[in-house]
């Protein structure tokens, strides 16, 4: 494997739409005020990815340090438990991320306000504790609750804020479904890792519940998301197309059915993959609902 497939594996690219999504949902929010600007959008979106960058190569080095990334683990060879990169290189490209983050967190808060510096340094401070410090919060099973308020409420609201300065409801309501989406990504994760992450004292929730209670949650969660996001509209805030999401619905639902069914490695990684994709297409579905709307 040469060094760039080495690199874009150690980033988890499988993992990079639940960064795209909630700010396509959130800048959507923010353009029927008639607001849209293109730099603020690219800046929202560069940042999101370094920051789920960042996160992915920090969890890939404090994982290898604390002994979770074993070589009887079903999902794809860790770099640096794996020795294909150097843990300094790790750690270096790890800062490199959040530093490019930091640049675009710069220039929006110049453009909209202090506000996203609070989002901004808490965002990648959670990705660093996710998996670092002398209490990460991963290996206590709230993994996926502060992928829910930093992948969805967050998110979703930052990008709205970004553009207009303020913090509209609607956003705020759409957040809850893309952050119960991009939890479900961390959920099937885990439940493929979970006798691994086990053994190495990792008490991630799917460790916590166990498989097949994980797999309840992750249909919930998947379920709860399409239930909410017609919220807005029951409100009366936004219209009827905020249902083109449940066009997803096909993909979504047999998918449930695909993570209760199979244990193995190769299928549950086969899951994380569509999850993200049925998370990208649902909140592309919910961002074109709204801009219709």
């Amino acid at each position: 494997m040469n060094a760039a497939r080495i690199w874009l594996q150690a980033t988890r690219p499988r993992t990079l739409p639940a960064a795209v999504a909630p700010v396509l949902v959130g800048t959507s929010v923010a353009a029927t005020q008639d607001v849209f600007s293109v730099p603020r959008f690219v800046a929202c979106l560069l940042g999101a990815l370094f920051i789920q960058v960042g996160a992915n190569l920090s969890n890939d080095y404090s994982d290898a340090r604390r002994g979770a990334d074993t070589e009887d683990r079903l999902g794809p060879v860790r770099v640096t438990a794996g020795g294909l990169v150097p843990p300094k290189a790790v750690l270096t490209a790890t800062w490199i991320s959040f530093g490019l983050a930091t640049v675009c967190g710069v220039y929006l808060i110049a453009v909209a306000g202090w506000e996203l510096l609070v989002v901004g340094v808490a965002s990648i401070a959670a990705g660093v504790l996710y998996t670092g410090g002398p209490k990460p919060y991963g290996y206590a099973g709230l993994g996926e609750v502060f992928v829910f308020i930093f992948f969805g409420l967050a998110a979703v609201a930052g990008s709205a804020f970004a553009q207009l300065e303020d913090w509209p409801i609607e956003a705020i309501i759409l957040a809850v479904p893309v952050g119960l989406l991009a939890s479900a990504i961390l959920v099937v994760n885990n439940i493929r890792d979970a006798d691994t992450d086990r053994r190495a004292g990792k008490n991630t929730l799917a460790v916590k519940l166990g498989r097949e209670k994980a797999r309840t949650l992750y249909a919930v969660m998947v379920y709860v998301a399409f239930l909410i996001a017609p919220v807005p509209w029951i409100l009366g805030e936004l219209g009827p197309w905020l249902l083109l999401c449940w066009l997803a619905l096909p993909l979504a639902v047999p998918l449930v059915g695909f993570v209760r069914s199979h244990t193995d490695g190769p299928s549950l990684n086969e899951a994380l993959a569509r999850t993200a994709m049925v998370q990208l297409v649902f909140c592309v579905l919910l961002s074109a609902g709204v801009l219709l709307s």
